[in-house]
């Protein structure tokens, strides 16, 4: 597994003057020069240089930061300044009036139709190869269509956004949202009264600060995400084994599982959705827990049935007609049983107790 440590230890020794070189452009024509804009900087140009210095042909890339045309023409690639995208020219900006493009309409097996910043053109061209060199895999690594999806839905889609000025939610929000990782780039800018401040040093903080964030990010998602996901797909698939009606799920070994279910069964198609999730707890005892109408509702596609609201151990045992009941929670959502037939007896009879 990639060492996010060893990477960013890298990056840290190569020295500021190695990546922005304040020689003539003439005296530097060899090296391999990524080019955006200078003056205030944000997160969508930071990511995006971070991500292409991850490729083996930027590795060593000078970061050359000017709006200076005749400057930026001598670099091998350009991102969020110069007013062109075209990756046959190795210019990937954003700003231009006729600039409208998003994942889906680059490709219309994406779903995703935020229009791009230029970290999103950068990892909509070369995300797969980064990935690869982040987690240290080949590329061909089947794991890497499934994360080049949860990457960018679940980190760079917000780059996108924010650096566009699309509101996550239509209407005036009910609190301001300061702490995001475009807010905290932000923040590194020099300041308007410290006038003297480096303004490459401030740059290649945020790119430091972006640069943990995304391989933090990827590695969570692949060593613990990816797995869990395999877990929840075994379940589903063996949910006919469960219980005839593919409506109970069991999970062998306890993990994350339900945005993976939601997820899971729009790929799979499934007729009927899943209502109920077995698993057990770190001390051995079953748990049966509904599953929400969706990943942030509170609504259930069905609860536990509803006699046995807030009772406990012998009285809901009674009262279900099932040995072994702990607890059911007065929401209906979750209940215990000290056995994996116990609880699978309480999905049953909530299941059968629904007409």
């Amino acid at each position: 597994m990639f060492s996010i440590t060893r990477r960013l230890s890298r990056n840290r020794a190569l020295k500021l003057s190695s990546l922005m070189s304040t020689e003539p452009v003439a005296k530097r024509t060899m090296a391999v020069k990524i080019g955006t804009h200078n003056g205030k900087f944000h997160c969508d140009e930071v990511l995006a240089c971070f991500m292409l210095r991850q490729l083996p042909e930027y590795a060593n890339a000078e970061i050359v930061r000017s709006r200076d045309q005749t400057v930026l023409d001598t670099c091998d690639i350009v991102v969020d300044v110069g007013g062109v995208y075209d990756p046959s020219m190795q210019r990937y900006d954003h700003h231009q009036r006729s600039f409208n493009y998003s994942m889906n309409s680059l490709c219309s097996d994406f779903r995703f139709v935020t229009k791009l910043s230029s970290a999103g053109l950068i990892y909509f061209h070369f995300g797969r190869r980064v990935l690869a060199q982040v987690l240290n895999v080949p590329e061909d690594n089947p794991a890497l269509p499934v994360m080049f999806l949860k990457v960018y839905e679940n980190f760079m889609e917000e780059v996108d956004a924010c650096d566009n000025g699309i509101n996550a939610v239509d209407g005036i929000p009910k609190f301001h949202v300061s702490t995001n990782l475009g807010s905290r780039v932000g923040y590194l800018n020099p300041s308007w009264n410290e006038p003297s401040q480096d303004e490459t040093a401030c740059f290649f903080k945020a790119y430091e600060l972006v640069g943990t964030e995304f391989t933090s990010r990827v590695n969570y998602f692949y060593s613990q995400w990816l797995p869990a996901r395999d877990i929840v797909m075994q379940a589903v698939q063996n949910r006919t084994k469960v219980h005839e009606s593919g409506e109970i799920i069991c999970i062998e070994r306890f993990c994350p599982w339900k945005q993976h279910l939601y997820e899971i069964e729009k790929e799979l198609c499934l007729e009927r959705t899943v209502k109920f999730a077995l698993y057990c707890d770190p001390k051995g005892q079953w748990r049966v827990q509904t599953v929400s109408v969706h990943a942030d509702s509170f609504e259930n596609r069905l609860p536990l049935h509803r006699d046995w609201s807030a009772l406990r151990d012998d009285e809901l045992c009674k009262v279900s007609g099932i040995p072994g009941c702990i607890f059911v929670h007065a929401n209906l959502f979750i209940g215990g049983n000290v056995s994996y037939d116990g609880a699978l007896q309480m999905a049953v009879k909530s299941l059968a107790a629904r007409g």
